[in-house]
């Protein structure tokens, strides 16, 4: 076991441990169905997916009332985000290897906490994560560090002490700001090329080479992460 492992770990939601963007687009459709306008593909909602419910209606439903349609979102997504969200491949073997090494685990995501908690007690790994943050525990959402901060304090441990986990600029942003490492996994809604331009520590194709780097070297030398995703 590699002897520098963070003390935590914390992770963005949407695109990093979880594909929720048929859920999200499902209910984005719902909003834009009242609305008699036309159903988006989940390629066309993808890229606005990170950045709270607020900025993803201002995206893709034209001359929303966020007033009206947030809560419409809301009642849509409390089922479509169970029955249609699933684990990105090696995520739940991600989180057991942590546990195990007795490094603690958060989610900092600015999907609605309640959502995130429903997500996770669905896919059986709520008892995973010591903290749970969303847009309700910050002061701003992502990129504002707050969040980061908030759940480093809630585990009782500096920021330096953590590792933060993503999949767009937007958690670089944040995690920079933080005071973090911040790690990229390319799953998520920007594509590898924008994600190794912002400069993260590294980056890395999916979470199976995340999980191999921490096995071997934990927060060591994780250049070439970045080259690997490109081939």
């Amino acid at each position: 076991m590699p002897n520098n492992m963070p003390q935590a770990v914390l992770f963005d939601l949407d695109g990093t441990l979880i594909d929720s963007y048929d859920a999200i687009t499902a209910s984005v459709n719902e909003v834009r169905r009242i609305r008699n306008l036309h159903p988006l593909s989940v390629e066309e909602v993808r890229p606005k997916v990170g950045r709270g419910v607020e900025s993803l209606l201002r995206s893709t439903v034209a001359e929303t009332d966020l007033a009206v349609d947030i809560p419409r979102y809301k009642e849509h997504h409390a089922v479509a985000c169970i029955g249609q969200t699933r684990l990105l491949p090696h995520a739940k073997e991600l989180l057991g290897f942590l546990r195990e090494s007795g490094v603690r685990t958060g989610i900092c995501s600015n999907k609605p906490r309640a959502f995130t908690k429903l997500i996770l007690d669905a896919l059986e790994i709520a008892s995973l994560f010591d903290v749970v943050c969303g847009p309700e525990d910050a002061s701003r959402p992502k990129p504002d560090p707050s969040m980061i901060v908030v759940a480093a304090n809630r585990l009782g441990i500096s920021v330096d002490e953590a590792l933060y986990v993503g999949d767009m600029v937007v958690d670089i942003t944040a995690g920079r700001a933080a005071g973090c490492v911040t790690w990229i996994v390319g799953t998520g809604s920007d594509s590898l090329e924008t994600l190794i331009s912002a400069r993260p520590e590294a980056v890395f194709p999916d979470l199976q080479e995340m999980l191999s780097r921490l096995r071997v070297h934990g927060l060591a030398d994780p250049s070439g992460a970045s080259k690997a995703c490109l081939g």
